[in-house]
């Protein structure tokens, strides 16, 4: 359907990738991986057509549609959340309202048999096929029928979109994408705004309803759940797996175990041979078998390995300071913003040492609890934060409130205490800080880097009550990895809120769901949270069907 040949993008005299080639079939569900920096955002954007590559071309149907949801959302202020959404259509708008001008034209000329007027009867009688050629469209009820399945209500129809959180406005750009019913979806990073429900929602539609798909992400089970085959952008090439992600990284090993057994007997051969040269380049007799093996050692192609980030870290959290048997108590908690009521008669007792999560919808009470406990908003009800308790918290805005006028390193050993301190540069490293990047000050950094700082400083201090408002958005895989291992080994209490289930699966026990105006608790980890939460909506089907 889509063929991509020759693909190169260079840029200050670094190469990206080159002579990149594949094609996207239809109903390929893609996954698109590779490490920071390897180039997977830059080829996404030249697919989509935003970014020109250096050399090569992209090749498509003349009637293909090509979908593109950025990592970093672009939507306007100007229009309501229906007008908006609304946009999807708007080729069909212009289609009908070009047949409705050439109309007009054609009532007020006389000139009946000039060939301009035959020029003109031909391109209306042409448009007007392809236009009545489509399905009957009734947008406004597609619309409609679209937004209500995102979980929009009626009466945000005709709200501002600017009133919305990024979250919302990625389901609005997903409702516009849906209603184009687009030949390729590429999608950026589609799930650090969305909470659990939206991404189950958004992996149904892939699933079934969508016909080609290319995704980037760092949710490992959004990525599973979706896509059949892998394709890796690795030291300015790639790699085109027909396998899922999982799949994926068992043969990526063999691959690279390969290359490595390959390097090695080849180094071996070349020192062998550079021995028999040095060895033997003044003997008359060897004169012939010198040459020769001079001459395989300049034509010999060398053998690479893929770049594998070797660094590795066990890192470890300080000592948790012993504190009370329960760390936070909440009873018949309610809290409103004006007329709005977030939720009501709330209770929870989390126990020292427990390992739980909030979870739920966009807007529905999880930041706003951990406001309470961290006492920075007024509430109805109780309230007790235990004895010795000491509070780590990780805001979504975290990385706002770091100290801009200082180094990497030194946002670090300011904080740091005991044998930490002599491996800093490790843990900066293992964090993608190392090298150069340790002494950057802290204002060059992105917004991503600047959160895997606020991370880092988090880990270090000694606390026993540890809160992440979802701390995974701008992680990669190898990265959480690192803090989900030494979230496990932490002897204190750990509340997370996360839309990231391969993040929660393993690491907590108990979940607290945040919905319809109430807090329910739940005794299962995360995956039988999520089961049953299915079989509970599936019994919430069939009650409406009766």
């Amino acid at each position: 359907m889509i063929t991509i040949d020759g693909l190169a993008v260079e840029f200050g005299g670094t190469t990206l990738f080159s002579e990149v080639g594949f094609s996207i079939n239809e109903k390929d569900k893609i996954a698109l991986m590779g490490k920071n920096g390897a180039g997977k955002s830059t080829l996404l954007k030249i697919i989509a057509g935003v970014n020109k590559p250096t050399r090569g071309q992209i090749s498509a149907p003349k009637e293909a549609v090509i979908a593109y949801l950025p990592q970093h959302l672009l939507t306007n202020d100007d229009a309501t959340v229906f007008e908006e959404t609304s946009k999807a259509f708007a080729s069909l708008f212009k289609m009908k309202e070009e047949i409705d001008a050439l109309n007009e034209e054609l009532t007020v000329r006389t000139d009946y048999e000039s060939d301009d007027y035959m020029k003109l009867i031909e391109k209306v009688t042409e448009l007007s096929e392809k236009y009545y050629s489509i399905e009957e469209v009734n947008y406004e009820a597609e619309v409609e029928q679209v937004l209500l399945g995102l979980g929009f209500l009626r009466e945000d129809f005709t709200r501002p979109t600017s009133e919305f959180s990024g979250g919302w406005r990625m389901r609005i750009e997903l409702a516009k994408i849906l209603l184009q019913k687009p030949d390729l979806i590429l999608l950026d990073e589609p799930t650090n705004h969305l909470d659990m429900d939206s991404i189950q929602w958004l992996e149904d539609f892939l699933v079934n309803q969508a016909k080609a798909v290319m995704v980037i992400s760092h949710d490992r089970a959004f990525v599973d759940n979706i896509t059949t085959r892998t394709i890796e952008v690795t030291m300015g090439r790639i790699y085109d797996y027909k396998a899922k992600y999982s799949h994926y990284l068992e043969l990526r090993k063999e691959r690279r175990e390969h290359q490595q057994k390959a390097y090695d007997e080849q180094q071996k051969m070349i020192a062998e041979t550079k021995a028999f040269i040095e060895r033997f380049k003044g003997t008359y007799s060897k004169t012939l078998q010198v040459q020769s093996r001079v001459k395989m050692l300049e034509k010999l192609e060398l053998v690479e390995v893929d770049e594998v980030d070797t660094s590795a870290l066990n890192l470890k959290f300080p000592p948790a300071p012993r504190a009370g048997k329960y760390p936070v108590v909440v009873e018949e908690l309610t809290k409103s913003y004006g007329d709005h009521l977030v939720f009501q008669n709330a209770n929870m007792v989390i126990e020292r040492g427990q390992k739980i999560a909030f979870v739920g919808r966009n807007g529905e009470g999880k930041s706003t609890m951990i406001k309470a406990i961290m006492n920075e908003i007024d509430f109805e009800g109780n309230l007790e934060v235990g004895h010795n308790v000491k509070i780590g918290y990780f805001a979504q805005n975290q990385a706002s409130l770091l100290d801009e006028s200082i180094t990497v390193f030194d946002t670090i050993d300011r904080i740091a205490e005991g044998d930490i301190r002599t491996r800093i540069k490790d843990i900066l490293g293992a964090f993608m800080f190392g090298g150069d990047n340790s002494t950057k000050k802290v204002k060059v950094l992105s917004g991503g880097e600047k959160t895997r700082l606020a991370m880092i400083k988090l880990l270090l201090e000694p606390v026993n009550l540890l809160i992440l408002d979802e701390p995974t958005n701008h992680l990669d895989m190898k990265t959480k990895d690192i803090i989900k291992e030494a979230l496990k080994d932490f002897d204190g209490t750990l509340i997370l809120v996360s839309h990231d289930r391969d993040f929660l699966s393993g690491l907590v026990t108990k979940v607290f769901e945040f919905g319809n105006k109430r807090v329910k608790e739940h005794f299962e980890d995360i995956n039988g949270f999520l089961e049953l939460k299915k079989m509970e909506n599936l019994r919430e089907i069939e009650k409406k069907v009766v």
